[in-house]
């Protein structure tokens, strides 16, 4: 009878811990090591958060590895508890996060080591001890990026662009140039046999950025390290002009109904009637959609090429009319009252009805589509971050991923989107930013301030 009752009882015992382990209750804890990801810089820190029920732990214990030496971050444990930088986050699971910089590592040197954490917890009725190690390796660097330009004789137009050659070190940190809060990225200077830490940077200072803002050239690694230069010689104040656009019946009950159903993004149905029913209508595409159109051209940046596909001065409409230039103020008035005021950023360039557009460069297309307040709109990828726009037009002769040489048709100019009449809305992107076109359409600018810093890169 006693042998009956401690069989039943040793089977009892190794069903609930059966059971115990089904339900995951008998696995050993599970460990995450949250950062650092690659790489430890001079503020790194490292994040380990460590599951197990009722987080309960006998040992945790998380340590770097480095030059053959181990230096604890972090213990807990029952018999020395030191819970500094532990919190309980969800009933079964605890985050630990600790710095890591040279004040709490004396011994830390650049190069890579190991992150390594251990822990354990009591199995069920505390018959044995569960044990898990994950690690993690990573680089530490405690130096920060290396950048030193080498082109000279760096002037901005306000609102136009400009470009720096530089070296940045090692090679493969995140660098470019940054104007006040605007970063342009730099890409491989476009030089036969070139050091890798050479790169290019084409960047402009916007027609809505003060003319004091700040310009450097800035090099930054994954782990925060940065580096930065001052280059620019001058900046340059350039007036641009003010129109009055009156509106009228005619003009927005033509524009609005095609504008509202190619764009949903708006998020507005058409509203019915004419004239001054429209006009809140008109008021959300010359702001709120302007806007968004912004932000999708400026996601077309990413696709530009690291390689420059252009060459020479870009070529302005032939025998166009310009009927309204960059970063133009404009006032807009219905039924004589101010209703908005907006900025035209690009060149209106007329000639005639469905007059053939042609590719100011050579690139690929990027964008052949309706976008918005340019209607049906071309977009054109020339490298290193340089696009050119085409907006308005009635018809396409290209599409997405064709490749397209300066002088090449790829378009009809038209009326469609905010068009007053048949013209080319045209503008230049750098960084997926409108900057003034005329510098683009110079040969001289083209000579000095591209091709002569490439020859002295040489």
């Amino acid at each position: 009878m006693v042998r009956w009752v401690i069989g039943l009882f040793i089977v009892i015992v190794l069903v609930a811990v059966a059971a115990y382990n089904v339900a995951g209750r008998g696995a050993p804890p599970l460990l995450t090591i949250n950062k650092p990801d690659k790489i430890i810089g001079q503020t790194g820190s490292v994040d380990v958060t460590a599951e197990a029920p009722n987080a309960r732990f006998t040992d945790l214990k998380i340590s770097l590895e480095q030059n053959g030496k181990t230096v604890p971050l972090f213990t807990l444990d029952e018999k020395n508890a030191n819970g500094a930088g532990l919190t309980q986050t969800e009933r079964n699971q605890v985050r630990i996060s600790r710095a890591i910089n040279r004040q709490s590592v004396p011994d830390l040197r650049s190069g890579p080591a190991r992150i390594v954490v251990t822990a354990t917890r009591p199995s069920f009725l505390n018959l044995v001890q569960l044990t898990a190690t994950t690690s993690k390796d990573v680089q530490v660097r405690l130096e920060p990026p290396r950048i030193a330009v080498v082109s000279t004789h760096h002037y901005v137009n306000h609102g136009g662009s400009e470009m720096v050659v530089y070296k940045a070190t090692p090679p493969d940190v995140t660098s470019g140039v940054r104007v006040g809060d605007v970063e342009y990225l730099g890409f491989p200077a476009p030089v036969t046999g070139a050091d890798p830490s050479l790169k290019v940077a084409f960047f402009a200072l916007l027609h809505d950025q003060p003319i004091t803002t700040p310009i450097a050239a800035f090099a930054r690694d994954d782990a925060g390290n940065q580096a930065k230069a001052s280059f620019v010689d001058n900046v340059f104040e350039k007036p641009f002009k003010k129109s009055r656009i009156v509106l009228d019946d005619g003009f927005i009950g033509r524009v609005v109904p095609e504008i509202l159903a190619n764009s949903p993004q708006l998020k507005i149905a058409t509203p019915t009637g004419s004239g001054k029913d429209l006009l809140p209508a008109f008021l959300k595409i010359n702001g709120d959609l302007r806007k968004i159109n912004a932000d999708e051209i400026l996601a077309l940046a990413a696709k530009t090429s690291a390689a420059r596909l252009w060459n020479g001065p870009f070529v302005q409409l032939g025998n166009s009319q310009v009927e309204a230039s960059f970063a133009d103020h404009r006032t807009y008035l219905y039924d004589g009252k101010e209703v908005d005021q907006q900025i035209h950023l690009g060149f209106d360039l007329a000639v005639t009805s469905h007059v053939a557009v042609v590719a100011a460069n050579a690139g690929t297309v990027v964008n052949a589509s309706w976008l918005g307040i340019y209607g049906n709109c071309i977009v054109i990828d020339h490298g290193l971050g340089v696009q050119s726009l085409y907006g308005h037009l009635s018809s396409f002769e290209v599409k997405v991923g064709d490749k397209v040489n300066r002088g090449q048709t790829i378009g009809r100019s038209g009326m469609t989107g905010l068009a007053g009449g048949d013209h080319l809305h045209f503008t230049m992107l750098v960084g997926g930013r409108m900057v003034n076109p005329v510098e683009w359409w110079d040969p001289h600018w083209i000579a000095d301030r591209v091709e002569r810093k490439l020859g002295e890169a040489r």
